[in-house]
């Protein structure tokens, strides 16, 4: 009987009755999410290609530039700031 009682009112508790739900799915959807990633992983059939093996087969890729701050800033240094007009973009209401 005394057990029946304490059941009884753990179910009407409000922490008890929202609180261990809540846990159990923030716990058990863990647990979930890592059974599916895994399977997303283990399964993936797609593997990626190397440079080297795109030129064996006959693609040839471009090898970009190199990319310096020295570069970029000689090229902002040759820009003409000081004369330049303002020009405004049409608005979506006025005809293009």
């Amino acid at each position: 009987m005394a057990l029946l009682q304490k059941l009884s009112s753990l179910k009407r508790n409000k922490s008890f009755k929202y609180g261990v739900p809540f846990l159990v799915l923030m716990v058990g959807g863990s647990f979930g999410l890592q059974e599916f990633t895994k399977l997303r992983y283990q399964f993936s059939k797609q593997k990626t290609i190397t440079p080297d093996e795109m030129e064996h087969h006959g693609v040839k890729m471009k090898k970009p530039d190199e990319v310096t701050i020295e570069k970029v800033y000689e090229k902002v240094k040759a820009l003409n700031i000081d004369n330049w007009e303002n020009k405004r973009g049409p608005r979506p209401w006025e005809e293009t």
